[in-house]
């Protein structure tokens, strides 16, 4: 198990941990329990939630019990860790539907089978039935407040304020870290960067009410990072998420193909299963054949593969692989509509003359008939990647992709999207 230990401290992996000698030797003797938890704040998550989720699960592959844990309580509270003011509450109905959205999502990075199987808990099933004495008498008699307005959490809001109800978060979590150590034997939560205070909370909890010789310990990971001082996991469109109803598997795979050499092999340790010598290969072609992005297609495969999996992935380098030779007619429907989902568009009437100067007039990528005819004459315009002359050109059904779409490209980059209703 030192093994384990080693390979998190080469991925840059642990940020910081309790009682690191005491924890390592009980990792050595024994297959512990322990989890990481989210609040379903968002019917899915993104992924700035990954990190600490797939380090549960490198411990998982060492024959280690990860208990992934989904806040249906915490999440009606919320969290005041890196906000300046109060969550928006959220219906009850809504932190349900979010639960199991994120469920699903957590079913594909965990192996719930076998002695190591996977554990899936939810906070409300024990917090939930709790009564407002047991809370203040059981529990919070246990956390003074002077600990908790130590936490920076708390202590970074003393100035623009927090209620009561986010006061109370830390002990909510701490809870949960008792209740898991209790009934599970579970010795050790994983958390970002920003859950130190809260996990601390926990092993408070779990010292005051199990006894001094209980034994429980805490791991937090590292804030990502990106070279360039940006903010990890964000693009123009917004946060990359894990459902593809809201982030493509198309846009997912091009978000970690786009990873900058600076960056690229800090995310496979974080990121990925790769061992440490096919890295180590990588990381000397970034440095020797940059051009030829390796490390960054390795990336870009492994995370849609693992999010998403092998078929999205095909699909994704299928449509990365015709929108860079132009040969948009192997594209199915499906995958236009990913590769091409943020291109204006216009939506056409099949029984309307579909006349390519009329077309560009109307779908505005002309902005008048002498300037379409102009375009076309000078090879400005290209249906499906093939460039057309000639000015009397009208689509035929043939210039429909999967029957319902036809992309127009006017200049070198320029784009749209011609849907048919």
């Amino acid at each position: 198990m030192e093994q384990l230990l080693d390979d998190l401290r080469w991925r840059g992996i642990i940020y910081q941990e309790t009682d690191a000698e005491a924890m390592k030797e009980t990792i050595e003797k024994e297959k512990i329990s322990l989890y990481c938890g989210v609040d379903p704040t968002a019917d899915s998550m993104h992924i700035g939630h990954l990190l600490p989720f797939l380090t549960l699960r490198r411990f998982q592959k060492h024959g280690h019990r990860p208990i992934v844990l989904v806040g249906g309580f915490t999440g009606l509270i919320g969290d005041p860790s890196g906000k300046s003011e109060e969550r928006q509450l959220q219906t009850m109905e809504q932190v349900e539907l979010n639960v199991q959205g994120i469920k699903k999502q957590l079913e594909r990075i965990f192996d719930f089978e076998g002695d190591s199987g996977a554990i899936m808990t939810n906070n409300f099933d024990w917090a939930g039935p709790m009564s407002l004495i047991t809370f203040l008498r059981d529990y919070g008699k246990n956390i003074g407040v002077n600990y908790m307005l130590a936490k920076d959490t708390v202590a970074s809001r003393l100035e623009t304020g927090i209620s009561f109800t986010e006061f109370t978060y830390t002990i909510l979590q701490a809870i949960d870290f008792l209740h898991l150590y209790q009934n599970f034997n579970c010795k050790m939560q994983i958390g970002g960067s920003d859950q130190w205070g809260n996990i601390t909370s926990g092993l408070e909890m779990i010292r005051k009410m199990a006894g001094e010789g209980a034994k429980a310990y805490g791991m937090t990971i590292p804030l990502v990072t990106k070279a360039d001082g940006t903010k990890f996991g964000k693009t123009e469109g917004g946060a990359i998420w894990l459902d593809p109803t809201k982030t493509t598997p198309y846009e997912f795979y091009q978000f970690w193909v786009n990873t900058a050499d600076a960056d690229v092999v800090k995310y496979l340790k974080f990121f990925t299963f790769l061992e440490k010598a096919e890295i180590e290969t990588l990381e000397g072609s970034v440095e020797a054949e940059p051009h030829l992005r390796k490390a960054q297609r390795a990336l870009a495969e492994e995370m849609t593969r693992m999010i998403h999996g092998e078929d999205a992935l095909q699909q994704a380098i299928r449509i990365t692989e015709a929108l860079f030779s132009g040969d948009l007619k192997k594209l199915s429907a499906d995958e236009i509509e990913q590769g091409f989902k943020d291109v204006p568009s216009y939506e056409h009437e099949k029984s309307e003359d579909s006349g390519l100067v009329e077309l560009l007039v109307a779908a505005k990528i002309s902005p008048s008939k002498r300037q379409a005819r102009e375009d076309i004459q000078n090879g400005a315009v290209s249906i499906n990647g093939e460039r057309v002359t000639d000015v009397q050109y009208s689509l035929s059904e043939e210039d429909k992709l999967g029957g319902k779409y036809t992309i127009i490209r006017r200049g070198k980059k320029k784009y749209h999207m011609i849907q048919y209703k």
